[in-house]
């Protein structure tokens, strides 16, 4: 239905209630711009109408303009403060930003008014850990499954927790409990897999994977983690409905997800390219190769004449584009993007942990040395194999990423025509309470080797 076919059926004369609720029902399936129209036509009536503002800021935070929907919020708030569920909906908003104070605030007020809604303290322990309270994020989850043992959401946060926590015999009866109560929670199924390897049962997480691709042959996340417990028919590169699968169910929280694991990978990226391109002077044509939510988009724009975007992922695109940084946002798989490009084009190609979806780099490499000018600068993060690197120079390992070798990544580059390469060793983020190692690398195109 296009926006103008879902007007077209707003009776000419309607209660404000009845278009609210034709508004909402618009919005469910997907309408926006329709019931943005409505909600504003609402407002022109009634410019104080608390639920017309209410369900505005949740359209406009689903379009990106995250400040606007806080603003229109707490407008509504203002004029029903004893509103459960637009308290519970500001938090959301505040957390999927980073805000966790503010969020906290919002989410404690809306238990004030409503102290037996599991969604809230639900939300309330994913707050938590965010902010590295652990154990306040457990008695969360807990105190929602005491109230609703069936709760799904809580069973797999509180499984996720504990697996991070490295519990993972605890983690799995949560995962095992999650998959009876809803089987094809794609989710739960690949946790609860990667669960059983984490506990050494190998040839288990196998056959939950290999059952899952009974059920589901076309399954790409089956398949994916199938090769990565097995190390069998692993992919050259994770494939495209793959990596679309992870980031497009990620985005609204990946954020807030990566702050909690002390996600460092842009601003590593963003110091090695001061020291190899200077202080910003908006001099340069930077490609940010699979930008994500754009966290490096504000750390390269000082440098960019021009800053372009690529991602696979829809969701993604569109948080980066709430930055405002960028000059274009393009849905592309990388090295066909990079293969496209017009050669000589680009000053800067940066690339913060998304060649860990890769296996084998040459292909991505000689795509980036083409796109490049001469003495083009390439930055990027691989996380780090042992020694060996496998078979390849890279391993698919069980969380689902590959890791790479030193020599493998520098050998790679040096074929790729790249020169005055370096590779240095570091902690891209935390994970089950441990430093996850990579590699900060960067190397100039045609620089004497």
């Amino acid at each position: 239905m296009t926006t103008d076919s879902a007007l077209d059926q707003l009776p000419s004369e309607m209660t404000l209630d009845d278009a609210l609720a034709f508004a909402t029902r618009l919005h469910r399936i997907g309408e926006l711009d329709a019931a943005e129209t409505i909600y504003r036509r609402v407002l022109d009536v009634v410019p104080e109408h608390p639920d017309a503002l209410n369900f505005l800021a949740i359209a406009r935070h689903q379009r990106g303009e995250v400040e606007e929907s806080i603003t229109l919020m707490r407008r509504s708030l203002a004029l029903r403060p004893d509103a459960p569920g637009v308290w519970n909906n500001l938090g959301n908003i505040l957390l999927d930003l980073g805000y966790f104070d503010d969020a906290g605030d919002a989410y404690e007020e809306c238990l004030r008014l409503a102290p037996d809604e599991p969604l809230v303290r639900n939300n309330l322990g994913v707050l938590r850990r965010s902010q590295g309270r652990l154990e306040e994020a457990e008695a969360a989850y807990r105190d929602v499954l005491a109230r609703d043992p069936k709760n799904i959401d809580a069973h797999n946060n509180l499984g996720n927790l504990l697996a991070g926590l490295g519990r993972i015999e605890e983690a799995v009866r949560h995962y095992c409990e999650s998959v009876t109560l809803m089987p094809a929670n794609p989710a739960v199924r690949k946790m609860l897999g990667y669960a059983y390897y984490m506990l050494g049962r190998y040839e288990e997480a196998a056959e939950f994977y290999r059952n899952w691709l009974a059920a589901e042959p076309d399954n790409a996340t089956a398949r994916h983690h199938l090769a990565a417990c097995t190390g069998q028919d692993v992919p050259t590169r994770a494939s495209d409905v793959y990596v679309e699968s992870v980031f497009d169910g990620f985005a609204e929280s990946f954020d807030a997800k990566l702050a909690a694991l002390t996600y460092r990978a842009p601003q590593l990226v963003a110091g090695e390219v001061a020291r190899r391109c200077g202080e910003g002077r908006r001099q340069l044509d930077i490609l940010d190769a699979g930008c994500g939510t754009g966290l490096c988009g504000p750390l390269l724009a000082p440098h960019a004449r021009r800053l372009v975007g690529v991602d696979l992922s829809q969701p993604m695109l569109d948080k980066a584009a709430a930055r405002k940084v960028y000059d274009a946002l393009v849905k592309a798989e990388l090295t066909a993007f990079l293969q496209g490009t017009e050669a000589d084009s680009q000053d800067l190609i940066v690339s913060a942990d998304t060649l860990c979806y890769f296996g084998a780099l040459d292909a991505v490499f000689g795509a980036a040395a083409r796109a490049l000018r001469g003495n083009g600068t390439l930055v990027f993060t691989v996380e780090l194999s042992a020694p060996e690197g496998g078979e390849h120079g890279y391993r698919l390992a069980p969380h689902g990423r590959y890791t790479h070798a030193a020599g493998y990544v520098t050998g790679e580059l040096a074929r790729a025509g790249f020169g005055d390469i370096s590779c240095v060793e570091t902690d891209l983020r935390t994970e089950g309470g441990k430093p996850v190692r990579g590699l900060l690398c960067a190397a100039r195109r045609g620089a004497a080797a």
